[in-house]
Order: C-alpha cells, then structure tokens, then sequence
C-alpha cells in the first residue's frame, strides 16, 4: 500500500492551522520561553529564551561562542541552546507546531521555510529587520531568496545568515599521483573517478550520496551534465527531461563501481568523515565543510572548486538554499529573541559563524573581512557566482511540499536507483509528478 506523506503533512498543516489559538504552551515558563501556538507576546526583553539550532552537533561549538558573546552582552538575557540534527529538524519543528513547545528562535533555512510559514509558525520580520541596526546591512540577494522562500506573498519570515554553494572537493596529491588533470569538466570527473578506483585496496575515485540529503546532490550532477537552465518548462518541471534521465543514469551508475558500498547510507558527516580519513579521490559537497578537511588533511592535499562545467563550457547548478534565523509567532519574549537575532547578525558574529562554517557571510560587511578570501574554496564559490560563469537552476523553495518531496518521499526511491531495483525514469517521472501537483496547488493558491 503506498502511503501519502505528502498528503497527511497537508491534512496535518490543516489541524494545525485549525487548532492553533487552542494549543498550550507546553515549552514556556513564567521566563518567557516560546511555546507552540497563538500569537505570544512582546515580553520584556529579558529572562530566558529558548534556541533550536537546526544544525546541531555541526555548528553546536560555534553556536556556544555566539551565545557567550550575547548574554555576556545582555546580562539580563539567558538563552537556553538546543542543538537537533539537520536530518531530525523539520519533523521536530512540525510535531512542536501541532503539539506545543516550540522555541522562540530558530535555525530556519529556505528549503523548509515554506512548510513552516504555512503552518502559520513564524512571525514577520519585515518591520523588526527596517527598525534595526542591521538595515540596510544584509546581503540583499539573500533577503530576497528568503521572501520568495516564504511561500509567495513577499514575507520575510527568516533573517539570512549565509549562503551556501555546490563544491567539488578532489585530492590533489592522489590527481598529481595520477597524472590526472584538474576534473574542472564532467569529462574529466568521470574518468578521474574510473582511473582513482582500485576496490582491492580499498581505494575509490568518488564518494556518492546515497542518505539523508541525497536528491540535491543528484539534481546538481543532473543539471551540471544536462545543462539544462531551469527548473521549470511553463508549469511542469524538468527534472525528468530525457537529457536528465540520461545524467542520473550515469551518475547512479558510480554507485558500487568507483564508490565504497557503504556510500548507500551515507549522509553528509558519514561521507565528509569517509573522505577525509580514507584515499577517495573526489567528494561533491559544499562550503560548509571545507574546515573539516583543513583540519583532517592541510591545505596542500586537497582543492574545492566550483562545480563541473558541462556542454559547451556552461556551469550548471542547483541553488543552494540560503540559512537564517526565524523569530517563533508564539514566542512570549518576541523582544528578547529578536535582540538574539539581531546580535548573531551582527559584523563580528555573523563573520565568526561563517569562518567556523566555511559559508558566505549575510552581513555585507562581515562578506568583507579577509577570511573570506583566504578561504579559497569560498573566494571561488563567490567568483563563479558573480563572473557570469555559472547559471544557477532555481529549486522551488517556496512550495509548502519540497522539502518532504525532496527527502522522506523520494531519498529511499534514490537508494533504489542506486541498487538497481528502480530505473533513473522512473525515480524521475514520479518526482516529477509530485512536483507538477505541488506546483498546480501552489498556483492555485496564489492567483
């Protein structure tokens, strides 16, 4: 029997929606902690707040040094950090959102924000952000990702706190060893990854995604191959063109034959940790984990580039989702967490969260400091992105569904593209009409 995940979260979204004003705040105390329903308060701007990173374990150091600036900065205001993995995030926030006990702020990225403002979770940020200190101080490329986010209306429901992008990390001591050149195109990838490849010695040419956050990383080796420039083709989606059928085919085809086995269940930490111990040549992944392989293997051992060209010399990507932070509408301290907020946005911490995360920085003057081009994975990243070498295809964010699209309903279909029990087209075609429904809805709803 097929389950319909897609639409039991509408028929929750719905009870949720229905139900809001009478849920109790089941997370707040008399210090003004956010709870899960109703439209909070002001407060009084001091006491405690409550955090939710969405990126715990990951950042949770880094996050513990801001937080130390903050309420050494605002004595009056303890704020209390709950660190939930990237993979157990939205369905946290979705239980809290029906139930109680949501937080006052939280890690909220454009891929899930549509989800959550729907749900009617978040408060509006447009007049908060126009009456502080950091106006006119953000990244206006990433505030306007955020508002198409939202779900159509313009909102701003998440401040942006960096940006992210696609990066090839390759071994350049194993390429040097090789005699392979730069895999700077998809030609060069695909046989990199044949010629690195010695299983019997437990050497591989490329670690695949095959976990949590799988269908992302197939779409940018699709589009990257396909060279295919939208999402979009009128009001259904590309993802299955027979140009991408063709690219998912052969980049499913790595699975097992240039990847370790184990690469089936990988998410992001367990592919990051097997590259940086082991002797693979080339790792898809993105900004965000270039500190990691400092730390494991220096700087001389390993490049990150920008993405594969493909025909015709073009740079095709997928849009990487901007992160940011998101003030809880049942929030009793909505004063106090927006001060959070506003600190964490700030030049120096905004700076030292994006130097710990390898990430471009929102605040326009933290974008500046010298990090950021010391870091060359990100100066790159940053080039590609503003020379006109790349066309990035942007993913619909804004639909209520993709982020439950993109992952519980289709991250074990890839699994059995990869294991051959499901063909590239047909992973492709039921996405596709996924997407074309969730899209006809989306319309529908904002005509």
């Amino acid at each position: 029997m097929k389950i319909n995940i897609r639409g039991s979260r509408r028929a929750a979204i719905a009870v949720a929606l229905g139900s809001v004003l009478a849920l109790t705040a089941t997370a707040c105390g008399d210090d003004g902690s956010g709870g899960g329903g109703g439209e909070g308060s002001e407060g009084s701007g001091t006491g405690k707040i409550v955090f939710w990173d969405n990126n715990g374990g990951v950042r949770t150091d880094i996050w513990k040094q801001i937080i130390a600036d903050f309420e050494k900065a605002h004595p009056d205001i303890d704020v209390e950090y709950v660190g939930i993995s990237s993979t157990e995030y939205q369905s946290k926030v979705d239980t809290a959102i029906q139930g109680g006990g949501l937080p006052d702020v939280g890690g909220v990225g454009a891929a899930m924000l549509a989800g959550f403002s729907a749900q009617g979770a978040l408060e509006p940020l447009d007049e908060r952000l126009a009456g502080s200190s950091l106006k006119g101080k953000l990244n206006e490329d990433m505030v306007e990702s955020m508002k198409a986010a939202g779900g159509g209306d313009g909102t701003l429901y998440s401040i942006p706190t960096s940006a992210n992008n696609g990066v090839l990390y390759y071994r350049t001591d194993l390429f040097e060893k090789a005699g392979l050149e730069e895999p700077t195109t998809w030609d060069r990838f695909f046989k990199a990854a044949e010629k690195l490849t010695n299983a019997e010695k437990n050497e591989f040419g490329y670690t695949i995604r095959g976990g949590a956050g799988s269908i992302a990383q197939a779409l940018d080796a699709m589009y990257g191959q396909s060279g295919i420039t939208s999402f979009w083709n009128g009001d259904k989606t590309t993802v299955n063109d027979p140009r991408n059928v063709e690219a998912l085919e052969k980049y499913a085809a790595l699975y097992k034959k240039v990847t370790p086995s184990a690469d089936l269940n990988n998410d992001f930490t367990k592919m990051v940790a097997q590259w940086d111990s082991g002797t693979i040549g080339m790792l898809n992944h993105n900004l965000g984990s270039y500190q990691d392989h400092v730390k494991a293997l220096g700087t001389d051992k390993f490049r990150g580039i920008p993405q594969p060209t493909g025909p015709g010399g073009k740079r095709v990507q997928v849009s990487n989702p901007v992160d940011g932070l998101g003030l809880f509408k049942s929030s009793k301290n909505k004063e106090a967490a927006w001060k959070f907020i506003e600190f964490a946005l700030s030049h120096e911490e905004n700076s030292k969260f994006n130097e710990s995360a390898g990430q471009v920085p929102a605040n326009t003057d933290a974008a500046k400091d010298a990090w950021v081009s010391e870091a060359e994975p990100t100066k790159l990243a940053a080039e590609a992105l503003s020379d006109g070498s790349t066309t990035i295809v942007q993913l619909p964010y804004y639909l209520p569904d993709w982020n439950t699209i993109s992952k519980a309903e289709n991250e074990p279909n890839f699994q059995k593209v990869l294991l051959g029990d499901m063909s590239a087209k047909e992973f492709l075609d039921t996405l596709a009409e996924q997407l074309n429904e969730a899209q006809a809805e989306w319309k529908q709803r904002n005509q």
